[in-house]
């Protein structure tokens, strides 16, 4: 039986949803009614991998039909979706867990879908990088949501010193493999004083949340080589406040010094980074002595 949202436009013609599902991130109790109503009710549910998502409808009883929606494939699934939608079938988009086009297949999808003016529809359910923030207790109200770094150490590192000076909480995914040197770049980049909630197998049987400062997040993850297994989320705090103005007042005064004399770049950095006038002047000369050495 199709779904009550399939609908009409202004010529009368029956069109269907798009429904972006979310799913169990572990533990399968986590999914919500709705999404059980809707995954039973849709004509076909596009999945990140059919044979992850197989084991979930078996679960719940459900045997509606799989297509496949993936990173490798998005582009040419998306016109085969787009027929169904326009026949007034509705489609549900999974991921293999948690909530699709958050770092996961699925955004071509949406876009091509309200682009072609069929409705889409969030139905909300359980999401690592939230479920990590809840139990983080980081005060800050603020937080960026980054997902996966790049692979490549040089791209990983310049987006970590990139990141550094913001002043709310930074969540990041990532895969098991790259866990040790993504903490060493971040120690490296943000420094061993900030504190970091890492968070493993999120609802999981062997769930754990563990927060320490960045110096001790290695030694941590070596005592115990589980530790270093199953999915992350990642949660350093954010600079503090005085330290990202820091931060903005030196790069201000890099690129100014670079093209004016000091007491013309101290006096324009003043006006731009709302500092004080003597402590920018200090940090000016500590700038252009450290040129001096090196061109010395």
């Amino acid at each position: 039986m199709e779904h009550a949202a399939a609908h009409r436009n202004t010529d009368g013609e029956t069109k269907g949803t798009l429904y972006v599902v979310a799913t169990p991130i572990g533990n399968l109790r986590d999914i919500s009614l709705r999404a059980l109503d809707v995954l039973k009710s849709v004509a076909v549910i596009a999945a990140e991998d059919t044979r992850v998502t197989v084991k979930l409808l078996n679960h719940f009883g459900i045997a509606t039909k799989l297509t496949a929606l993936h990173e490798h494939n998005e582009k040419r699934a998306v016109p085969q979706i787009l027929a169904l939608l326009a026949q007034g079938k509705s489609v549900a988009l999974v991921s293999d867990a948690g909530t699709p086009a958050v770092s996961d297949p699925g955004t071509q999808l949406v876009a091509a879908a309200r682009a072609a003016g069929h409705a889409v529809t969030p139905v909300p359910g359980a999401n690592a990088a939230v479920a990590a923030l809840s139990v983080a207790g980081l005060a800050a109200p603020h937080f960026l949501f980054y997902g996966f770094l790049p692979q490549r150490a040089g791209e990983r590192r310049r987006e970590l010193a990139r990141l550094a000076p913001y002043p709310f909480a930074l969540v990041f995914f990532e895969a098991p493999h790259r866990i040790t040197e993504s903490l060493a770049d971040m120690r490296c980049a943000f420094g061993a004083a900030r504190r970091i909630v890492i968070a493993r197998e999120l609802t999981k049987l062997f769930e754990t949340i563990h927060a320490c400062p960045l110096a001790e997040a290695a030694d941590w993850l070596d005592r115990d080589e589980n530790q270093r297994k199953g999915e992350f989320v990642l949660i350093v705090e954010g600079a503090t406040p005085s330290a990202a103005s820091d931060d903005e007042a030196q790069r201000t005064l890099s690129i100014l010094l670079a093209e004016l004399p000091l007491k013309q770049a101290v006096a324009l950095a003043t006006k731009i980074t709302g500092g004080k006038k003597n402590e920018l002047y200090e940090l000016a000369l500590e700038l252009k002595g450290k040129r001096s050495a090196v061109s010395g």
